[in-house]
């Protein structure tokens, strides 16, 4: 409020000067004489290139070079030149590091008096140029003007390196340094190094944990103005890009350049232990986790263990017990949005992935990877007990059971599989008609007579199983 009092008031006493003059010039000078006449009589040296009016030679000679290019003064640190011995100073009190003028409000400080006046233009609020295409205002015109090429389309600026053209030549250069390799900023908490002194800044908020950019609708924080500008369109719903292929719509840009990789097949990032490709290099490394077997992320009812917080947050799905996504055809809930979506498929009949040897189409790409290694032979799935090896881990645990059941008598709990496992293939079935008698996973008694439907028959794979048909 300080400020923009201060701001006010001194708009107020350029007016007042102005109309002092205007007083002077009605009073000293007959009426009959145009004052604004007189008034460019007080600055009788006019540019001839751009009109700009001087009230001393000097200062239009000054002027002048701007045109003409040539900068005599030229910086003994850097070597930026400059048309003007003024302009020379004010440039080596970078270099100085001293900053005279600083900021009551954020302490923030500058080389020059005028900079200053423009940053407390923020503290202020008072953005006096507006942009007639979108209305965002500014607190200058030449940020106007800079912002206003977006809207015109022209990019005179490009990368001789790549072809990428930007609006300006700032932002070319900063664009230059990737292509350097050079990263002079580094982080002091971990090391890792910037090409920008601003990404620095904003990458050390991390380590900070200062997110000061909260959503309205959930409450989540971030630590830039423009990482809540993006996850708010999540709420919004609109998802202005999409894939030409497939129709997929994105929120972002970014998210669907990555899509899209998907569908050119092109996967640059190699696992260097096992061959597997990805798209993307955060891909590899969540990947990578699996070979180190670090498993940072414990679940604290059960003690299982994953690599990623995004894998446990789904696993604690399971023990809440929220199933909040369900079925309009059957009615089956689901904790997830993609089990939800991966159910659909068996009502909508579509089976996009076909594999290329036998024919045989499946409803997701999982399923057809798990069918494409009876093809390859590959059965990285063995039994320790009889060295027989399978396709999928879910035929070993089946497999399993024939040794679970040949020691039923004597181990009705079975350490080979969990309770958990063993409750869901309990009791053993039979090969003949007798009664099987024992105790189930909780311990009572039942007869298999009790358990078994009527008119289910027994496959062949369980009337080949030993010592089935044991009793107590």
């Amino acid at each position: 409020e300080n400020t923009k009092i201060i701001y006010y008031l001194h708009t107020l006493k350029e007016q007042y000067h102005q109309l002092k003059l205007q007083f002077l010039m009605r009073k000293r000078f007959s009426p009959l004489i145009n004052i604004s006449s007189i008034i460019s009589q007080l600055k009788p040296y006019s540019c001839d290139l751009c009109g700009k009016s001087f009230n001393q030679a000097g200062s239009l000679k000054n002027h002048q070079l701007i045109h003409s290019g040539f900068k005599p003064y030229s910086c003994e640190f850097c070597g930026k030149s400059f048309t003007e011995a003024g302009s020379l100073k004010k440039h080596q009190l970078i270099h100085s590091g001293v900053k005279p003028y600083c900021c009551e409000l954020c302490g923030k400080s500058f080389t020059e008096a005028g900079h200053l006046k423009k940053h407390q233009l923020i503290h202020s609020g008072f953005k006096p140029y507006s942009c007639e295409f979108c209305g965002k205002s500014f607190t200058e015109p030449g940020s106007l003007k800079k912002h206003q090429l977006i809207h015109s389309g022209v990019k005179p600026y490009s990368c001789e390196l790549c072809g990428k053209s930007f609006t300006q030549a700032g932002t070319l250069k900063k664009h230059q340094l990737i292509h350097s390799g050079v990263k002079n900023y580094s982080c002091e908490f971990c090391g890792k190094s910037f090409t920008e002194p601003g990404s620095l800044k904003k990458h050390q908020l991390i380590h900070s944990g200062v997110k000061p950019y909260s959503c309205e609708f959930c409450g989540k924080s971030f630590t830039e103005p423009g990482s809540l500008k993006k996850h708010q369109l999540i709420h919004s719903g609109v998802k202005p890009y999409s894939c030409d292929l497939c129709g997929k719509s994105f929120t972002q840009a970014g998210d669907l350049k990555r899509h899209q990789l998907f569908h050119s097949g092109f996967r640059a990032y190699n696992c260097e232990l096992c061959g597997k490709s990805f798209t993307q290099a955060g891909s590899l490394k969540r990947h990578q986790l699996f070979h180190s077997g670090f498993r940072a992320y414990n679940c604290e009812l059960c003690g299982k263990s994953f690599t990623q917080a995004g894998d446990l947050k789904r696993h604690q799905l399971i023990h809440s017990g929220v199933k909040a996504y369900s079925c309009d055809l059957c009615g089956k809930s689901f904790t997830q949005a993609g089990h939800l979506k991966n159910h659909q498929l068996i009502h909508s009949g579509v089976k996009a992935y076909s594999c290329d040897l036998c024919g045989k189409s499946f409803t997701q790409a999982g399923h057809l990877k798990n069918h494409q290694l009876i093809h390859s032979g590959f059965k990285p799935y063995s039994c320790e007990f009889c060295g027989k090896s399978f396709t999928e881990a879910g035929h070993l645990k089946r497999h399993q059971l024939i040794h679970i059941e040949s020691q039923s008598c004597e181990k009705p709990k079975s350490s080979l599989l969990t309770s958990g496992d063993t409750a869901l293939i309990w009791p053993p079935s039979t090969s003949t008609g007798s009664v099987w008698r024992g105790s189930t996973p909780s311990g009572s008694l039942v007869s298999s007579s009790l358990l078994t439907s009527p008119g289910r028959k027994t496959s062949q794979r369980s009337s080949r199983r030993p010592n089935s048909g044991c009793t107590s």
